[in-house]
């Protein structure tokens, strides 16, 4: 029996306009009446995912910033953070690089310096907590992970060179224009370990939901993995269990599923 479904959102569940699908609310009342529990995984930040998920913020749980914070209604379970040396590196990197820009990612709040459009439009469509502040006055504040914005793509610029200067950290991209860049175990996989363990839940009984390379590990710690027709073509190469897309309602007709066999 599954125990704990575990869902990516851009790409995922949310719609192809950003937006939370209101179905999943009751959706997830359900699968807590049935003693199964809803986790959110993204890039977002945790303080955006409580705010998503406000009808139910207290009765799920949540994998923010790629893996590197997992939390349980309004209690953080586990963090990883960046050394301040990591830190300084990655920022001396990305400012070599043209047409890319670094989000300085904390538990409570992004931080960014730049005042391109492109990029803070994405920041307010994303980040529920987001402050304009010059990076030298952080020296005190260690991130959970540095985001960036390549607005050419990252596999057409900023990605490979990043990948090869910052050997030893975690550089992924994350989907629409974004990388990644953590402490190597921030990933959603070993996130979803750190929850089985917590919360003595096996892998047969756990089923996860994504459609991007930064889901990868997340769906290989799950035994039902499921990716939605838009998903990235990799992906649909290595799970055999491909779902309606995410403008279909995919992953709401899944968790109905689900549901129907408990």
């Amino acid at each position: 029996m599954i125990k704990l479904i575990i869902s990516d959102l851009d790409g995922t569940l949310l719609t192809p306009d950003g937006k939370l699908p209101e179905k999943i609310f009751p959706l997830i009342r359900k699968l807590k009446a049935k003693s199964i529990l809803f986790c959110a995984a993204s890039g977002r930040q945790l303080v955006t995912l409580r705010h998503l998920f406000e009808p139910v913020k207290d009765d799920i749980l949540y994998i923010a910033e790629n893996g590197a914070v997992c939390a349980i209604a309004d209690t953080v379970l586990r963090s990883l953070f960046l050394s301040r040396e990591e830190t300084d590196k990655i920022l001396s990197e990305v400012s070599q690089i043209n047409h890319i820009y670094p989000l300085y990612c904390t538990i409570d709040c992004a931080y960014y310096q730049d005042d391109d459009k492109t990029f803070t439009d994405f920041i307010n469509a994303s980040y529920f907590r987001s402050e304009k502040k010059n990076f030298d006055l952080l020296s005190d504040i260690l991130p959970c992970k540095i985001a960036v914005f390549d607005e050419l793509g990252p596999e057409n610029n900023g990605f490979f060179p990043l990948t090869e200067k910052l050997k030893g950290l975690r550089v992924i991209q994350s989907g629409n224009g974004w990388m990644d860049v953590s402490d190597p175990r921030a990933n959603k996989g070993d996130a979803v370990t750190f929850l089985q363990k917590h919360l003595g839940i096996s892998y047969e009984e756990c089923a996860a939901f994504g459609d991007h390379m930064n889901d990868y590990e997340m769906l290989l710690a799950c035994k039902h993995a499921f990716v939605p027709e838009n998903a990235y073509p990799f992906l649909k190469e290595k799970f055999s269990n491909i779902i309606p897309s995410n403008k279909e309602g995919g992953v709401l007709q899944q968790i109905e599923k689900i549901l129907a066999t408990c």
